[in-house]
């Protein structure tokens, strides 16, 4: 980004909840599912526009856990639209050294989505240079549940159980905390995403709907996000190094 207002500091984990598309699709009189289909290719130019610009860490919100009391021919709708993604950009994203992960419960999943993200994550598991992370059958009431019942049955004691062990036991074990966290169409909450890790996240809110987010919408998130002086209990981030 050349108008960086901060050039020295590195590009942060961006995560994205990925609203409108049914709103988008409304509005041009066209069917929920048109609207998802435009979002795939969003997530599509996105991948690439973060790429471009530098940043090496990017979280996307595709399908929640509350996505299931939506119509039976909507959530089978979005499921085609991962093993699609996955069989028609899987070996573009391993030769551009992007590692994939899936992150979310399995439960409920059925056994051809289980195949895809099994798919994706082996082939991709060595790539370094850029990491993706799709948050699917994710919820992060769900996630911390789940993850104090692996506390429960792994025998850590209370006494042990601290923020780092805590860390681990989560979905994205091993994924760097988000610094920026974009919400689109306009919506001003966080819809039980990254509720753990986001604690000390950056948010930008933007009234653009998903499938019309640009490279120019990302850059200007970023230079909102890079000229804020960020605050970790009160401490400047540039205190804290």
């Amino acid at each position: 980004m050349s108008d960086n207002p901060n050039m020295t500091a590195p590009m942060p984990h961006i995560a994205i909840i990925m609203d409108g598309n049914g709103r988008w699709a409304q509005a041009k009189h066209r069917p929920r599912l048109f609207g998802h289909r435009a979002g795939v290719k969003t997530v599509r130019r996105v991948v690439e526009d973060a790429r471009d610009i530098g940043v090496k860490c990017l979280t996307l919100y595709s399908f929640s856990t509350e996505n299931w009391n939506r119509p039976r021919a909507e959530i089978r709708a979005l499921f085609e639209l991962l093993k699609r993604y996955v069989e028609d950009d899987l070996e573009q994203l391993h030769a551009n050294g992007v590692r994939v992960r899936i992150i979310g419960s399995q439960n409920g999943l059925p056994e051809d989505i289980l195949a895809v993200i099994n798919q994706v994550e082996t082939r991709t598991r060595e790539n370094t240079d850029f990491s993706l992370n799709i948050a699917f059958n994710y919820g992060g009431r769900d996630e911390i549940l789940r993850a104090c019942r692996n506390a429960m049955t792994s025998g850590i004691s209370p006494d042990e159980l601290d923020e780092a062990k805590f860390d681990q036991l989560l979905d994205t074990s091993g994924i760097p905390q988000p610094d920026l966290v974009i919400r689109t169409s306009g919506e001003y909450r966080v819809s039980n995403f990254l509720l753990w890790q986001a604690a000390y996240a950056e948010f930008v809110f933007t009234d653009v709907l998903w499938p019309d987010f640009t490279k120019d919408d990302l850059e200007a998130a970023l230079k909102d996000y890079f000229s804020r002086n960020r605050r970790f209990g009160g401490v400047k981030a540039a205190d804290v190094a």
